[in-house]
């Protein structure tokens, strides 16, 4: 075995030294696959097992620089002389105290880091943690999160007590690339074959050397690298796609800033906002009445402090400008009639990642008589994404939309100022009752538009006659 796997009593690397070369993805720390620095749990878990931890001048302020910045040469100057300052410590200790570290730098994994690992899974890629920290902090939360290597700076020891010195690379920039192609040279490894995650500038050399270069969360200078050579860039707290500035995406921009008194040609009532979940995967499902609701949708959503990701026709991305933002959304495209999975694939992965997903159950806009219809006729997707996610479903009766945008109207009347009409979203409890399989599917749509039905109001429950200048309403011109 490598001296850089990771021994675990039912768990072994698979590490092959023989035959094709294999490749792996290496995976930095923090900021990349942690949403911030590793180094204060690993202080704290130190502190509860009563071990002293080296005194670090300015450590605090280096910390917080981090979080903001990303790495400097002064930070990772400091983890260097953090090696002089480990001597004495009792090389068991701290490996204890790292196993009481596992459960919290876990729950700092990012959301979307599943799904990197799976995607790599499934290519047979092997998994490696490539830091800077001490091997011996990294090595149980790397064994937790089930990679198949560590290539980490090692303190050298004594009988089982650091001296204070580096065994080996200090893991870091140049460093970093040397080290991980000594493991692969051991391991039969390509690196030139691999892909590569990284936030850091100063891990450029082992992002160049890859195959597959990932800047992720990256501070400016590997932003602006990775522009240079045209590396793809991913903040792994958002589903793929979505784009981030100094922490914030385009819909955190319209969730604080878009308010009900920006369309005076419509007035809202919202009920029920509480019963959308304030973190947490959940499905939300509308009926669908004009092409205004999504932006009432939107509206409701951000009363609850929440992003909704919104389930969508190809048509719509693929429209110039709209489409771009409607990408930088999270909107997950759908080709209609094609019969693929690929779109609840991609939504029951944001669900996993903790996200509002929207779906319209009824698939269109109801056209003629339907649109009339007091029963409710949704899709299979619904109730499919559900069982895929084992996320809530929480219903939403629109109503009122169809008068401020018909169908067969190209723009919303937004003239009519004076005497707005009415629009009302109502918000229900999840679905309960639901048996979330694939013989029940048609039986949980039913439910899940009963339970749509039920928020809408009682003049939708009856059958009425309609005319032809209702009927045309109703269809796109």
């Amino acid at each position: 075995m490598s001296p850089n796997a990771i021994p675990s009593p039912d768990r072994q690397s698979e590490t092959s030294v023989t035959g094709e070369p294999r490749r792996a993805a290496f995976f930095d720390l923090d900021r990349t696959l942690l949403a911030g620095a590793s180094a204060p749990v690993f202080a704290k878990a130190m502190k509860q097992l009563g071990v002293a931890t080296p005194n670090i001048p300015g450590q605090d302020l280096i910390l917080k620089l981090y979080d903001l910045i990303g790495e400097t040469k002064t930070g990772m100057q400091v983890a260097r002389g953090a090696a002089g300052k480990s001597a004495g410590l009792r090389r068991s200790d701290v490996s204890t105290a790292a196993e009481g570290a596992v459960e919290e730098l876990v729950a700092k994994v990012q959301p979307f880091v599943a799904g990197l690992f799976s995607d790599h899974r499934s290519a047979g890629d092997m998994l490696v943690l490539a830091t800077t920290s001490p091997f011996d902090l990294v090595s149980p939360f790397a064994r937790a999160l089930g990679f198949d290597a560590v290539v980490a700076t090692r303190y050298e020891e004594n009988e089982g007590v650091y001296t204070g010195d580096v065994d080996g690379e200090f893991v870091w920039g140049e460093g970093k690339l040397a080290a991980v192609e000594a493991w692969a040279e051991e391991n039969n490894v390509s690196v030139a074959d691999s892909a590569a995650y990284s936030d850091s500038f100063f891990d450029s050399p082992l992002l160049g050397a890859v195959a597959r270069p990932m800047a992720i969360n990256p501070d400016l200078r590997l932003l602006a690298t990775a522009a240079l050579k045209k590396w793809p860039v991913r903040w792994l707290d958002v589903p793929s796609g979505v784009p981030k500035l100094f922490g914030i995406e385009p819909l955190d921009i319209l969730r604080r800033t878009i308010r009900p008194e920006f369309f005076p040609y419509a007035r809202f009532s919202f009920e029920g906002i509480t019963n959308i979940p304030r973190t947490g995967p959940v499905i939300i499902a509308p009926n669908h009445r004009s092409y205004f609701d999504p932006l009432v949708i939107a509206l409701a959503l951000a009363k609850a402090g929440r992003n909704g990701r919104f389930l969508a026709k190809k048509e719509v991305l693929t429209t110039p400008v709209f489409g771009q933002i409607a990408k930088a959304f999270g909107t997950i495209r759908v080709d209609r009639g094609t019969g693929s999975d690929q779109p609840l694939r991609e939504a029951a992965r944001a669900l996993a990642g903790g996200e509002v997903v929207v779906i319209l159950p009824e698939g269109t806009i109801p056209r003629g008589e339907a649109f009339f219809d007091p029963k409710l006729v949704g899709r299979p997707g619904v109730a499919r994404l559900a069982a895929m996610s084992g996320a809530p479903v929480v219903p939403m009766g629109l109503w009122g939309t169809e008068v401020v945008w018909p169908r067969n109207a190209k723009v919303p009347n937004v003239t009519n100022v004076t005497n707005p009409p009415r629009v009302t979203v109502s918000v229900g409890s999840p679905v309960s009752g639901l048996k979330l399989s694939d013989k029940s599917v048609t039986k949980d749509v039913e439910k899940i538009m009963k339970s749509i039905s039920a928020l809408l109001p009682e003049e939708s429950k009856k059958k009425r006659k309609v005319s032809e200048a209702d009927l045309k309403k109703t269809r796109p011109t």
